[in-house]
């Protein structure tokens, strides 16, 4: 059983201070050495070696992935794992525009060769001017640009280029409403990855790694790319086959490879333009997803709500009671019948109830109209199915 605070956090990187100064210090102990943490903040830590004490109730990862976080272990404990999907879609954006550009103007080969000129006043007049001709570029509008991933940076990339002038084709199997709806009209729809593939000068993908991504784009796939075509990774590393990739650049069938993951794999290849995971690297995007992710874990914390877990259901409902009981569990039958009849059980009036299920797992929050017993709390906890439980009283400034 947990009360409103105080919450001790534990951060596992530097997080900005624009996200932590929602946690007020006299409700929340925050910091890089704290003991039996309630909840986690965390970039890019990795976690899955990590023992996560059994006092954790939740993680935050100020960022969009969490592959660094060991979901379906948390998922097991009734641990939602928060995230800050969007909060850095504009530097991601931004990111990818400097790769096309980078790529289409033969930027970096040029840095390279004006690195490497010596001589003064007429003689280095005389290098450059014999050796711009071989970092002669193309211009970006009437080019197409596939965008393989139509959520939100996908999205204002897909936007970008449009205003750039390109013609965007974009495939998205499994795009959310809000994101269509969000989706320039100038995009056409592609059927099929292939079809974006065969048909663009330029390809970026903005998908996440999941099994169904890892190596999304293999020797088959890159075969079927314009002789010379651009593809831009700044989704996840393993979304690409990387021997693939060199194998592609040493046929000239990919001219470059524009990516934010360095790999030895890449080193001396002149095709390929690496960052070192640059992404989300900007103070504002740094910023937007520690206010985005410190605001989900304190409401949590505090009232039980869930928005943007990658492993349960958004619930959220508006305190009707000062007497709140959180229930996470597997999302199998009569579950909620059997919470109901607990508490009848136990005397307590349900003012109000909303469950969701999301795949396996299932949330329910319920206001009572007393105040609910610790033992209440135990007879929650031992019904089959049930992974966590907390009675959440509104805080006393509420």
């Amino acid at each position: 059983m947990s009360v409103a605070g105080p919450f001790r956090i534990l951060t596992l990187n530097s997080i900005s201070q624009a996200g932590l100064r929602l946690l007020p210090a006299e409700r929340y102990e925050v910091g890089g050495h704290t003991e039996q943490p309630d909840a986690i903040l965390v970039r890019s830590a990795d976690m899955h070696q990590m023992a996560i004490a059994d006092s954790v109730k939740a993680i935050g990862r100020a960022g969009a992935g969490t592959n660094n976080i060991p979901v379906d272990a948390m998922s097991q404990r009734g641990v939602p794992v928060f995230n800050a999907p969007g909060a850095n879609a504009n530097a991601v954006k931004e990111l990818v525009l400097a790769g096309l550009l980078i790529a289409a103007r033969n930027l970096l080969p040029a840095v390279r060769f004006v690195d490497g000129l010596r001589g003064t006043g007429a003689d280095l007049d005389k290098l450059v001017e014999d050796g711009k001709k071989h970092y002669a570029g193309i211009e970006l509008p009437h080019r197409t640009l596939g965008v393989i991933g139509l959520g939100r940076i996908g999205s204002l990339v897909a936007d970008a280029g449009i205003k750039l002038g390109m013609n965007v084709l974009g495939y998205d199997p499994e795009i959310t409403v809000d994101a269509a709806w969000s989706l320039p009209s100038q995009v056409r729809k592609a059927h099929s990855i292939e079809e974006v593939l065969k048909n663009s000068e330029f390809v970026t993908l903005h998908v996440p790694l999941v099994p169904s991504t890892r190596h999304l784009i293999n020797p088959v796939r890159l075969g079927l790319m314009r002789h010379g075509a651009v593809l831009l990774n700044f989704a996840r590393d393993e979304v690409v086959d990387a021997a693939a990739v060199v194998e592609a650049l040493v046929a000239k069938r990919l001219k470059y490879y524009v990516c934010d993951f360095p790999s030895r794999a890449f080193d001396g290849n002149p095709g390929v333009v690496a960052l070192p995971h640059l992404g989300a690297s900007t103070r504002e995007a740094e910023d937007n997803c520690a206010v985005m992710v410190a605001g989900q874990l304190r409401d949590y914390l505090e009232h039980g709500n869930i928005r943007n877990s990658v492993n349960f259901p958004d619930v959220a409902m508006e305190r009707e009671s000062p007497f709140r009981v959180g229930i996470a569990n597997a999302n199998v039958p009569n579950m909620l019948g059997q919470i109901s009849t607990a508490m009848a059980q136990a005397g307590l009036n349900i003012h109000n109830m909303l469950n969701k299920s999301r795949r396996e797992m299932a949330y329910t929050l319920v206001d009572v109209d007393s105040p609910v017993a610790p033992a209440v709390v135990q007879a929650l906890a031992q019904i089959q199915g049930v992974l966590a439980v907390r009675y959440l009283p509104a805080p006393a400034d509420a």
